[in-house]
C-alpha cells in the first residue's frame, strides 16, 4: 500500500479547515490534493481528533500483523500436512522434504528448514566423497556376466583389473546396486557317524566323473561328462553329445591321460554308463583304481557335484543352446574361463590353474576339507 505524504495530524487539521467554514475547493488547491482524496479522508477520520486517529492507525497495524500470524500459520500446517507420510530421519530425506517445500510453497530455505526442524548446515551440506559411478557400473556389468558370483569373488575380479577397494565398501555399493545372488535352500545332513574322506595331496591323483542333462532349443536333450580333479579343482573335460557310452567314456578318458598322465583313482556314481563293461575293462587294462558311491549319496563325490552346480548356475542356466556343437562351443569357452580367470574360494581366491602351478612348484598348501574341519566328513564308495 502506498504510503500518504500526509500525516493523521495533518489530515485531521484539513479536515477542521473546511469544518470552520472554508470551501472544500479552496482547502484541497491549497493543500494540493484532488476532492475525491478529501472525501475519502471525511469518510475515515471525519469526526476524530489526533487520539483519536493514532489509536485507529495502532488497531490497524495490530490486525494486519495477527492476519500475517495466520496466514503464516496456515501455511506451516499446509506444509507439515504435505510432509507428514514421509520419515524425515536420515539427512538425505530431510534434505529432499526442504527442497519439496521450497518449490511448491515457494518458501525461504530458512522456513522450509524450521518447518521441517532440519539444521540449514545439513541442508548446505555437499558431500565429498569420490564418485563411484564408474566402479558400481564394472560391478554391474561383471554381476550381469557372472550372475552366479558374490561379491567376494567380485571382489578378486576388479583387484585384478587394477581396482583396490577395502571390502566392506564394496559390499555395501553390491548392497545398494540389489546385486545380491539368490540363496538356495538348505540342504539335507546326514545323520550318525561318518569316517572322514582322504583328500588328495597333489593334482592328477584322484578324478571326479559325474553326468549333467540339458536341453537344446527345440526340445532336444543331451549330456555333459563332467571330469573334474579333486585337488586342484580344475574341470579337465567336458564332453557335450546326445549319447555317452561306456566305450565313449573311455576313449574320452584316454585323450585326457595322452595330455595330464594317468591318475591314481577315478570316482564316481553307479550309472549305466559307467559300470559298464567297457569301463571295467578299461580300469583293469590301465590299473586304475575306480571307486563307485553308495546309491543315492551324491555326497560322497562331493567334489564334482559342486562343480556340476557352478556349471549349470553359471553356464547352462544362462545360454539357450541352439545345436550339440553351439553347446560345445560355449562349454570349452567356460571350462577356459573356470579354469584360468574365475576364483576358487578353497583356494584363497585363485584359480584352479594357478593352484596346479603352485603345486606343481611345491608351494601349494595341504588343504582340508570344510566338512572334515567340522566334523562332518563321509566315506569314499566301495571299490570295484
Amino acid at each position: 500500500m502506498k504510503r500518504s505524504r500526509f500525516t493523521e495530524e495533518q489530515i485531521i487539521g484539513i479536515l477542521r479547515e473546511q469544518e470552520s467554514g472554508q470551501k472544500t475547493a479552496d482547502v484541497c488547491r491549497r493543500h494540493g490534493i484532488s476532492e475525491g482524496t478529501f472525501y475519502k479522508w471525511k469518510s475515515k477520520f471525519g469526526g476524530m481528533d489526533v487520539s483519536d486517529a493514532k489509536r485507529l492507525k495502532a488497531l490497524e497495524a495490530e490486525n494486519n500483523r495477527l492476519k500475517k500470524l495466520l496466514a503464516e500459520t496456515m501455511l506451516d500446517n499446509a506444509m507439515l500436512k504435505d510432509i507428514n507420510s514421509k520419515k524425515l530421519v536420515t539427512p538425505a530425506a530431510r534434505r529432499e522434504a526442504v527442497a519439496h517445500l521450497r518449490k511448491t510453497y515457494e518458501v525461504s530455505e530458512r522456513r522450509a528448514c524450521r518447518t521441517t526442524g532440519t539444521d540449514r548446515s545439513s541442508v548446505r551440506y555437499r558431500s565429498i566423497k569420490p564418485d563411484d559411478a564408474p566402479i558400481r557400473g564394472r560391478l554391474r556389468a561383471l554381476s550381469a556376466e557372472r550372475r552366479g558370483f558374490g561379491y567376494r569373488r567380485l571382489h578378486i575380479m576388479l583387484s585384478r583389473e587394477g581396482v583396490h577397494m577395502n571390502q566392506k565398501k564394496l559390499r555395501r555399493l553390491y548392497r545398494e546396486e540389489g546385486l545380491q545372488v539368490r540363496k538356495r535352500g538348505g540342504r539335507k545332513r546326514a545323520l550318525g557317524t561318518r569316517a572322514p574322506m582322504l583328500l588328495p595331496q597333489g593334482p592328477n591323483q584322484r578324478w571326479s566323473l559325474d553326468f549333467v542333462s540339458d536341453a537344446l532349443d527345440d526340445g532336444r536333450r543331451f549330456r555333459i561328462l563332467c571330469i573334474v580333479d579333486d585337488f586342484t579343482r580344475e574341470c579337465i573335460g567336458l564332453v557335450a553329445d546326445t549319447s555317452l557310452s561306456g566305450l565313449r567314456v573311455a576313449r574320452e578318458l584316454d585323450d585326457i591321460i595322452k595330455q595330464r598322465g594317468k591318475p591314481r583313482m577315478v570316482v564316481s556314481d553307479n550309472g549305466t554308463e559307467l559300470t559298464s563293461i567297457a569301463i571295467l575293462k578299461w580300469s583293469q587294462e590301465r590299473r586304475i583304481e575306480w571307486h563307485y558311491t553308495q546309491p543315492g549319496k551324491p555326497t560322497q563325490n562331493a567334489f564334482v557335484e559342486s562343480f556340476n552346480g557352478r556349471l549349470r548356475d553359471e553356464c547352462l542356466n544362462e545360454t539357450l543352446f541352439s545345436t550339440v556343437r553351439h553347446a560345445r562351443a560355449v562349454l570349452t569357452a567356460w571350462k577356459y574361463d573356470y579354469n584360468h580367470i574365475r576364483p576358487h574360494s578353497a583356494h584363497g581366491g585363485a584359480t584352479p590353474v594357478e593352484f596346479a602351478d603352485q603345486a606343481d612348484m611345491g608351494h601349494a598348501p595341504y588343504q582340508l576339507d570344510q566338512r572334515a574341519r567340522k566334523g562332518q566328513c563321509f566315506e569314499i564308495g566301495l571299490s570295484s
